[in-house]
């Protein structure tokens, strides 16, 4: 759920509640009033009908009255000095229902005569009053509301809308082109806080990225150099005459450690420029060609080992990918296929529009998830080029560029598949 929108409905939810509070408060209040002023009607008509039973009295004449609205009679009682004023209730034969009225009773002395004072006023335009009262309030409180909802998503709309250009622009952001990246100030406080933390996170992001650019540009530079010179030299030695079987053995073994440590070398590097997007020139390559170009080159392996491979080419996969990572993401799958397939082995590629799957039999087992796409995992199949770090280049290169890299072992094959996503 958006901010906004959870922040709206905690706010309705407020309000409502608020709202509905408010109206029962008042309803009552409303209502309490209005018996008020019923019962200081009753008071006052009271004095008035006490006065003219003193009136009466002075005259030396006692006086009755009975209607449904005032009972005045004598009795034989004990005056009481406060009246008391009750809510009841009554019959109204004209419309067939009970009316509420309010009823004031008062025993009171008049010259010597007890009397009996018990005066009623009808409350039967009170439940249509308060009817009327409450669904005027529901539609102004109702109103209210969805004007005040109005305004509050209006005014939320625009109070958000820095945070949400600062958003699009981390979406958009690119590790090379981050440097450009400027998050502007604006009149919220809060969102200045952030703003400012993230022009600071991401110039030290650019920062770190440069340095590492620089680093493996240097070491690809420097590295390569002392180990082309130092693989020259072992070549040298290798062609002298002189050297004992026990020494030609030594030198030659450590002429294969030193190619894989510079296949290490090169396949690091290649892996850390390609977490460092530093392959910025990307163009639209048919990955076709790319397994067309591979199967050439590696022709003598397979043949040495016998290989069957069945190629079909069924439709171009276009992908936009630049050339080198292109190059080393079928060159490691292709090349995987043959180094790992068993000699009279088999191998079939299929590229259609949109998917590049490749098959190789092997002796090794299924690869488990776990294992898969991990950085220097060892083969069962001893080789001593190998550096383990062949699948986690194709993983990379394929996250980095918006494809999907997929693997199955079914029927003795191994089936990786590249797709567009």
């Amino acid at each position: 759920m958006r901010l906004l929108t959870k922040t709206t409905l905690y706010f309705l939810i407020a309000m409502v509640v608020l709202l509905t509070a408010g109206g029962i408060y008042f309803f009552r209040q409303f209502s309490l009033e209005m018996d008020l002023q019923t019962d200081q009607e009753l008071l006052l008509d009271e004095g008035q009908w006490i006065r003219n039973l003193k009136l009466r009295a002075e005259e030396g004449s006692t006086f009755v009255l009975r209607t449904p609205e005032i009972l005045i009679y004598p009795v034989d009682d004990v005056p009481v000095m406060y009246p008391q004023i009750t809510q009841a209730y009554g019959f109204s034969a004209r419309q067939n229902i009970k009316v509420p009225y309010r009823q004031l009773s008062h025993v009171v002395d008049i010259n010597g005569i007890v009397y009996q004072v018990t005066i009623r006023k009808s409350q039967e335009q009170k439940p249509v009053f308060l009817a009327n009262i409450t669904n005027i309030i529901l539609l102004v409180f109702a109103g209210m509301l969805l004007i005040t909802l109005l305004v509050n998503w209006f005014i939320s709309k625009s109070i958000w809308k820095p945070f949400k250009r600062s958003l699009e622009k981390i979406r958009g952001a690119e590790l090379q082109k981050m440097e450009a990246i400027h998050f502007e100030k604006t009149g919220i406080t809060e969102f200045n806080e952030l703003n400012a933390s993230l022009n600071e996170m991401t110039g030290k992001i650019y920062g770190d990225y440069v340095n590492m650019k620089e680093f493996t540009e240097n070491a690809a530079h420097e590295m390569q150099t002392p180990l082309a010179v130092v693989q020259s030299k072992i070549e040298l030695l290798l062609q002298d005459a002189t050297l004992t079987e026990e020494q030609a053995l030594n030198m030659e073994q450590a002429s294969h450690s030193l190619k894989r440590l510079s296949n290490l070398n090169q396949s690091l590097l290649l892996l850390a420029k390609i977490e460092n997007s530093q392959f910025e020139t990307q163009q639209t390559i048919n990955l076709a060609d790319t397994v067309n170009k591979y199967l050439q080159l590696f022709k003598e392996m397979s043949m040495d080992k016998n290989i069957d491979v069945v190629y079909k080419n069924a439709a171009p996969f276009m992908a936009n990918l630049h050339p080198l990572l292109a190059d080393s993401l079928i060159s490691n799958l292709v090349g995987n296929a043959i180094k790992y397939n068993y000699p009279g082995g088999k191998m079939d590629i299929t590229v259609n529009g949109n998917a590049i799957s490749i098959s190789n039999t092997s002796h090794q087992p299924a690869i488990t998830p776990d294992q898969l796409f991990r950085r220097f995992k060892k083969s069962t199949v001893p080789d001593e080029m190998s550096n383990g770090l062949g699948l986690a280049i194709v993983k990379k290169i394929c996250d980095s560029n918006g494809l999907r890299i997929e693997y199955e072992y079914r029927n003795e094959m191994h089936r990786f598949l590249v797709s567009s996503r």
